[in-house]
């Protein structure tokens, strides 16, 4: 194709999300349907330096995850992107600066449950991108019986942690709940999980 005039992608945004920072962007108006994109970024402590995002080059899609793409994770960054069709290349449009240690927004954690004799053995997993494996991610858990309104609490448990629970004395259906939580600037916690619930002590 020839040079057309390539309007610039809309709603431009730098999310965090689910432990990730994405950047999401609309094709602008009146784009052809085979055009791709490109997308860059540039940290606050390092402005007018727009460093190249490999596997963001040239994309069809309409999101990039930069979560590991970044060199700091404490450190306000932002992106910018462009539309590219043939030799045509739209305008860059920016987003708005974030920081992904005090922006992120956390999802709640999968429970795993393994029931033995006498106790349960709770683990929570994250869908951590590869690169923040490393930060303190804690949980919280709920225990309740089910129908009844009060919780027994297990507080900041690190992400690895798995807690046991002696159920010798617990007769009945019990649902068990966790969310994360993370301590940056200030304390941050997701949802709580969906319950998940198991017949404890049953007879019959």
């Amino acid at each position: 194709p020839g040079l057309v005039q390539l309007l610039p992608p809309q709603n431009v945004t730098l999310l965090s999300k689910d432990f990730a920072m994405i950047l999401t962007w609309a094709p602008g108006e009146g784009s052809p349907p085979d055009v791709t994109y490109t997308v860059r970024y540039e940290s606050q402590d390092r402005l007018d330096k727009w460093m190249k995002v490999p596997h963001c080059r040239n994309i069809p899609r309409s999101f990039c995850n930069l979560t590991c793409a970044l060199s700091n994770l404490y450190v306000k960054v932002r992106a910018r992107v462009k539309a590219v069709w043939g030799r045509s290349q739209s305008p860059w449009v920016k987003s708005q600066f974030k920081d992904y240690y005090s922006d992120v927004e956390l999802a709640p954690p999968v429970l795993t449950l393994n029931v033995r004799d006498n106790s349960i053995h709770v683990s929570a997993s994250f869908p951590l991108p590869t690169c923040v494996e490393n930060l303190t991610w804690k949980y919280d858990l709920n225990l309740w019986e089910a129908g009844s309104d009060d919780k027994k609490k297990y507080e900041g448990y690190f992400r690895k942690d798995t807690v046991t629970i002696n159920t010798t004395g617990l007769r009945g259906n019990y649902c068990f709940s966790a969310r994360a939580l993370y301590e940056s600037i200030n304390l941050k916690h997701s949802e709580f999980s969906q319950p998940v619930c198991v017949l404890l002590n049953h007879k019959g």
